[in-house]
Order: structure tokens, then sequence, then C-alpha cells
């Protein structure tokens, strides 16, 4: 397995920096003025397209700040936002905006973020060989939306991401910055042979998402989301089919839920303690939560998390999710479940889906300071259906403590060692959104399984910085739990 991964690895970096001599067109030779104020994006749409005429070529912005509207990448073409440039989002007027969000069939299937590419300050379809590289910024403060994109009171379209790509092949993204960039830094779906690397994303939603790609590598980037995933792998249905996200690479990595901004700013500061869903910061990398093509051949490795929630790895939506390797993790001041396994049972599918299930994931070398203890470490599939063959290896985890039994009854009744299935609006745990603090306060600080066969644990090393009464382990449905 490991030789198969070297080599869908060197055969992808091979493809991507295979590049030959080719045209250089300055945006500013289009009637770019790079001033803050005049728009900007149809002198920048010209270059690309011209140089997509002429057989590819690399259009560059130099110094400046471009104030734009919505920009059309295109195949063979890299656009190049050098060191001082601003790739700046205009605001919407009475006459100008965003390119409309386009017809999708399958929208209920996912949110409708994940369902549109066009409503985004950059976005190409069907293309191939794309490059985005520079270390200039791309900025979407106080424009882009956190929300679904919609039209102002002007009648224009606003936009909610800075980059959206369907439906390409070999594209690089390389060394930029971005900041403030509404629902998504960037949605990738059904992208294969990509390349991200050396990229910081300080953002107010979602950082990266990877959609039913294949052949991924994300190296050596700084992703800060405090209110929601900073590297996140899906597998949605926003294609009309379902299609994996596979032989992928996440290393070198580094996530946080840092206040929005201060990460470029170079102050990491922490004053805002909650996501909008109420919970502490997100910022983590995570499987999920759309899941229905599959998770298969994962590798994420050498990534550190600091001040935000944990490993979670997460199918609920009838897709397997199998061959997940987790090594060399470092984690600090985590605000939930340093790591967290679900399976559940959402089904957020067309009709016909069979049931999500995860298999063979192993974990090793992972070392956690000051995890909040309440929701434990979770592993979780569902009644019949359980979480199988995950083996964690090498493990210290520093859980804070402080609780006691009777904090598990008041949630719970007078039984601090049932744990129901996690419950919300009425609805059957299993088939909710899945998120430790939905589980509740569990009867055990350290690790709480249940549904679930075949786990084993090696070296693992769980211990308190104040005492707690609930016990290490809380087991429940559960097959073959082996210790070493």
């Amino acid at each position: 397995m490991y030789r198969l991964r070297l080599t869908f690895i060197s055969v992808l970096l091979a493809t991507l920096f295979t590049e030959g001599v080719a045209a250089t067109y300055y945006v500013r030779d289009f009637g770019a003025k790079g001033d803050g104020q005049h728009i900007d994006s149809p002198a920048i749409n010209a270059a690309l397209l011209k140089a997509a005429n002429e057989g590819g070529g690399t259009v560059v912005l130099n110094d400046g700040t471009y104030l734009c509207y919505s920009i059309h990448l295109q195949s063979n073409v890299t656009l190049r936002i050098e060191k001082g440039a601003i790739l700046k989002a205009a605001p919407v007027t009475e006459t100008q905006g965003y390119d409309e969000a386009e017809h999708n069939d399958y929208n209920k299937y996912q949110d409708f973020g994940h369902s549109h590419w066009h409503n985004s300050m950059l976005w190409g379809e069907n293309l191939h060989h794309v490059t985005i590289e520079g270390d200039g910024l791309i900025d979407g403060a106080d424009v882009l939306t956190r929300g679904g994109s919609r039209r102002s009171n002007t009648g224009m379209t606003t936009a909610n991401k800075a980059l959206a790509l369907r439906n390409c092949h070999h594209v690089t993204i390389r060394n930029l910055s971005f900041h403030a960039c509404g629902h998504f830094a960037m949605l990738l779906t059904g992208v294969d042979d990509l390349l991200i690397e050396n990229v910081i994303a300080d953002t107010n939603r979602d950082g990266f998402d990877i959609d039913c790609c294949e052949r991924v590598i994300i190296r050596g980037c700084h992703v800060n989301t405090l209110n929601d995933d900073a590297i996140v792998l899906k597998c949605s249905y926003a294609l009309g089919q379902p299609k994996p996200t596979k032989n992928v690479l996440i290393e070198n990595c580094h996530v946080s839920g840092y206040d929005v901004g201060s990460l470029l700013a170079g102050t990491r500061t922490t004053t805002i303690e909650k996501a909008p869903d109420g919970d502490g910061p997100t910022g983590r990398i995570k499987l999920g939560t759309e899941s229905n093509g599959g998770f298969q051949r994962i590798t994420i490795r050498n990534c550190t998390f600091t001040h935000c929630r944990g490993l979670a790895l997460e199918t609920v939506d009838g897709a397997p999710m199998e061959d997940i390797d987790v090594s060399d993790i470092t984690m600090h001041d985590i605000c939930n479940s340093p790591i967290y396994i679900r399976l559940g049972n959402r089904m957020r599918a067309p009709e016909g889906f069979r049931h999500s299930t995860v298999n063979d994931i192993r974990l090793n070398n992972i070392h956690v300071t000051d995890a909040d203890s309440r929701y434990a470490c979770i592993i979780a599939g569902v009644e019949g259906n359980p979480v199988r063959n995950v083996t964690l290896k090498n493990v210290s985890i520093q859980f804070r403590g402080g609780l006691t039994l009777d904090d598990v009854k008041l949630q719970r009744g007078a039984n601090p060692f049932f744990v129901p299935e996690a419950r919300k609006n009425g609805e059957r745990g299993e088939a909710n959104y899945p998120e430790p603090s939905a589980h509740g306060i569990q009867p055990a600080w350290g690790f709480s399984i249940s549904d679930a066969e075949n786990i084993r644990l090696k070296n693992v090393k769980l211990e308190l910085i104040y005492p707690d009464e609930r016990p290490k382990f809380h087991f429940k449905n559960t097959k073959k739990i082996r210790f070493r």
C-alpha cells in the first residue's frame, strides 16, 4: 500500500510541474488600474481569454489592489498574483455584481454553498492545466458572504466563495494567501490531479473543501478558521452522481481556530470563544460531513492542530470510509474530542444508497495536550452497523478533567453510564449532524466507544490535568476491544 501511495504522488508531481515556455500577459496592458477603485475584472478576464486563445500563458497581477467581480479562469493558463498585489472582492452596486449561481438539480443533497460554483470571485468549469500562484493576497473581507449567495436589494448577485472549480484536472494552487473569503476560501469539486502547496487561509468559514476529488496533495499550508472547518474532505452528490474522494495526501499543514484575520496579522488572538454552532473554535481537519461517494486511501501526516477542535472522521450519508492513515499529529488546546470517528445514518442521499461503513483506520503517533474532556475521544457506529477495524498506536492525550458523575447525571438521568444516541429536535441520534458535543458529556473522560468491533489500542497513554470522577473508558455494544 505504501508503494502504491508513493506511485500516485510521484506521478501527480511529475504531471503538475511539467511546464513549457509560454507567453506572459500583464493585466495593466489590458486596462487594469490596480488602484483599489477601478473595477479590474473585465481587464483580467480579457487577459486570461487572450492567453487561452493563444495556446496558454501566464497572466500577471503586480503591485496594486485590483477590485474585481467574477473572474473566469481558463485552461492552460497561469494566474500569478505577485507579492504586493491584492485581488480584492468588489462590493455589489446597483448595476454591478457577481455571476449568478448556476442551476443544479441536486441541491437538496448538500448545502447550497456546496452545490454552486459560478457565484464566486474566481471560478472555472471543465478546465485543465490551471495554475493560480504567487505571493499575493485574495481578499474577500466585508464582501463575500458567509451563507448562500443571493440577490442584493439592488438585484445584483452577491458571491460566497473566493475560488470555486468544478470538473477540472491538473490544477495547482500555491504560495497565495486568502483572507475572509465567505463560505469557502476554496470549493474544489470533481478536481483531479490537484496540488495545493504553501497556501495561507485566514477566513470566516471553511478553508479548503476538497469534494469528490482524486489524486490530491495538500502540503505546507496554514489554515485558520474560527467558525468552520479548516481542511475538509467531502464526497457529496453535487455532481449528480457519487464520486469518491481518494488518493489524498495532507502533510506538513497547520490548522487553528484563532480570531479571523489574526493569523495573517501575526497576533493569533483568541477573543472569540465560540463558533456559530455554539461550540468552541472549529479550525480542524475533517472527513465529512457530505459523504455519498466514499473516502479511500487518505493519508494525513505531520500536521498540527492549535486552539481548535480535534480530528474528525465522519461518514453519515451512505459512503464507505476505508484505508485511512493518520500519523505524527500534534494537538494543543483542543475544545472537543481530540479523536472523533463517527459512522452515522443521516442518509442525505438519493433513494437506494446503502448505509455508510467504516473500515481500516490507522492512527499512529498522536500527541495531544490540554484537551477538553467533556466528550472524551469518541468512536461510534450505529446499532447493527458498527465501526470496524480501527488501530490506535503510540497515542498520548492530556485531558483537562475536572468533571464529576453528577455532571453526567444532570443530562442523562439517574444512571450516568447509560449513553443514549445523541438527539436533536426529536430526531433519532444517528440521523443528526455529527459533532462530538451532540453526544453530550460522556460517562468516561478518556475513550467512549460504542457500536464498534475490532478496535486495537497499543501504547495509549491518557492523563488528567485535574482529577475527574468518571472512569477512563466506557464501552457499549462493542466486540473485540484489544489493549496492549
